[in-house]
């Protein structure tokens, strides 16, 4: 689908500085491959028709753990495409990752002034790159997909993109979250074995006089049922009887509800409100 605009329309960063960013991105992936495989993680992925192998492409996926980004990176690198994710800004705080992740092209995302990112994440598509938001802006305590921030479909609008809607599930179990206020936050867990999910879902076509709010609830349900269906997963299920705190309540585990979970999430105010489920129980 065109873009509103030229997508190469701007300088573009000389051909040394591209490519000393992508050893980086090389680099770093491989560095998390052997942590992984330490672990004896199982890394999966479907759906990946639904990513281009070349052009633009705007990806919003859920979030429930930190190293989400680890995991659709690599998904993306399956498709021959080096994603660009948008993340918090204090990420870049320590010197070395700052360096690094400049490098690897990622967008530094500042709730107090959210132009900056989307301006860059704007010109990363005009030069046909693959772009990744992580909309619920925060990990999602209750493991449902919590309000949804706007921007994703104000950057689809204005571009003419459809939005790629990405779902990750297991994450969370090599690095828990918290469940309640005061409760300091667990460490990564070191347990062996696990298996994670990323699934892509088909494009959502956002037109150009699209309701920014609408388009928002629409991303919301389609990431809630990409979701679901890999929390459903026979090896994703909790054993019977088990407390899983990292299971979601209303399919049978002990995680915060949605609504025990908003002193957790920190929702920014200008977030759409989920209308979108859980709503069905588990059999």
């Amino acid at each position: 689908m065109a873009l509103g605009r030229p997508p190469f329309a701007g300088p573009r960063r000389p051909s040394s500085v591209l490519l000393s960013g992508e050893r980086a991105y090389g680099a770093t992936v491989g560095l998390g491959r052997l942590a992984l495989r330490a672990l004896q993680v199982t890394s999966r992925w479907s759906g990946e028709e639904h990513l281009p192998e070349r052009g633009p492409v705007l990806l919003a996926s859920n979030h429930v753990a930190y190293p989400d980004f680890l995991f659709v990176g690599q998904a993306g690198l399956a498709r021959g495409r080096h994603v660009r994710f948008l993340a918090r800004h204090d990420v870049w705080d320590p010197p070395v990752v700052a360096r690094a992740m400049t490098a690897m092209r990622h967008v530094p995302v500042d709730r107090r002034a959210p132009a900056a990112a989307y301006l860059g994440a704007r010109a990363l598509l005009r030069e046909g790159e693959a772009v990744c938001a992580f909309p619920e802006a925060g990990v999602s305590h209750s493991y449902t997909v919590r309000a949804l921030m706007p921007g994703v479909a104000a950057l689809a609008r204005e571009l003419g993109l459809p939005v790629v809607p990405v779902a990750v599930w297991g994450t969370q179990r090599l690095w828990p979250l918290r469940r309640e206020v005061g409760e300091v936050s667990p460490r990564p867990a070191l347990t062996r074995g696990r298996t994670i999910d990323v699934r892509f879902g088909p494009p959502l076509p956002v037109a150009p006089d699209a309701d920014l709010a609408a388009t928002t609830t629409e991303l919301g349900e389609r990431l809630t049922g990409l979701l679901e269906e890999l929390q459903r997963l026979p090896e994703h299920r909790p054993r019977p009887g088990e407390q899983a705190r990292w299971y979601p309540r209303h399919l049978g585990g002990t995680a915060p509800t949605r609504e025990q979970a908003r002193a957790l999430d920190e929702v920014p105010r200008s977030a759409v409100r989920p209308t979108w489920g859980p709503v069905r129980p588990i059999a």
